[in-house]
């Protein structure tokens, strides 16, 4: 007896404004429908659910809706967005195309698949930027199908070889792109629950301060460094706001990390807020060895760089928390 193949379902999530620790429930909720989930930090998710739909006798949209009901009941205040495709490109477009909190589906087949990206605007094509967009605009294309119909040739003219082709592929809604379950970090996170809601400055910077130094411990360790950082707040209404900022220079050194939190906080003018949680995050993350560090004629940052080291050691063999900053202890 043969079995008829069934066609590939992905279903790209966003789960909105989330801790950590919520993120890794959320993350391990899906793994009860299928093990090939690829996490994308700090609020999205993509699962393979093609193999599962024969285990659930089920077809894609009827399992990506059972999915759904089951996040409401179990995590209620997650206002998740679901979009269903045939590859994770038309699965992140159809969770946009619309009002958050819903699940909506893209065609399976190809040309259902140009005809639904044909109308849409060039911007909608992730990876398609700002710049990119300006570029093909100047020549009188404005929306997804302009580029699907424009001759490979005209676009390697205007964008290079590269970026042309991938340009052009996703515009017909073609992506070959596995879901990687075991895909690296980009991003790596620290948060902090306070025991109430705190109102207290220098409480809530003494805490941020303790993430920024978790944070370059941990970045040191795995020999990668950042380009950027985020900071999430969560108030006590549950609401959370979040602030980024790119780095000068990327890199894992705790003062820098610090002084670029501290700047985030600043900010956010927090004097009378009532936080429940702080949660930082290191954002694009590369190994160190591709780091060009700056020149200085500055001993201090030297020393700085040299006492770090030797702090580091001690905490990898007494516990991250042997030594730590003065005003983390706050």
């Amino acid at each position: 007896m043969t079995h008829t193949p069934r066609p590939r379902a992905v279903l790209y999530l966003h789960f909105g404004p989330t801790t950590e620790t919520e993120y890794r429930e959320l993350t391990a909720f899906l793994g009860q429908f299928t093990p090939v989930v690829q996490t994308c930090p700090p609020d999205v998710a993509l699962a393979e659910l093609t193999g599962a739909l024969r285990i659930f006798d089920r077809d894609a949209p009827a399992l990506a809706a059972l999915i759904r009901i089951r996040l409401i009941a179990l995590f209620g205040d997650i206002q998740a967005t679901l979009g269903l495709g045939p590859n994770p490109l038309l699965a992140r477009i159809a969770a946009t195309d619309g009002p958050p909190g819903t699940l909506r589906t893209a065609p399976s087949t190809p040309e259902d698949a140009a005809a639904y990206l044909a109308p849409m605007p060039l911007g909608r094509l992730p990876g398609c930027g700002p710049a990119t967009v300006r570029t093909l605009r100047r020549l009188g294309l404005t929306t997804i199908g302009d580029l699907a119909t424009t001759p490979s040739a005209t676009l390697t003219r205007i964008l290079g070889t590269s970026t042309a082709r991938r340009m052009h592929t996703a515009a017909h809604g073609i992506d070959p792109t596995p879901v990687q379950p075991a895909a690296p970090a980009a991003t790596l996170s620290a948060e902090h629950h306070f025991p109430h809601d705190e109102l207290n400055p220098q409480r809530q910077h003494g805490a941020l301060l303790a993430l920024a130094d978790n944070l370059g411990l941990r970045l040191r360790a795995s020999h990668q460094i950042t380009r950027g950082l985020a900071l999430t707040v969560r108030y006590a209404d549950r609401s959370t706001t979040t602030r980024t900022r790119t780095l000068p220079e990327p890199t894992a050194h705790g003062p820098a990390l610090i002084a670029a939190a501290h700047a985030l906080h600043q900010t956010l003018g927090l004097q009378r807020a009532r936080v429940r949680t702080l949660s930082l995050r290191a954002e694009r993350l590369t190994p160190a060895e591709h780091a060009a560090l700056q020149l200085t004629l500055d001993p201090g940052d030297e020393r700085s760089r040299r006492l770090e080291a030797a702090t580091d050691r001690l905490r990898e063999r007494f516990g991250p928390h042997a030594l730590r900053p003065a005003a983390a202890w706050l």
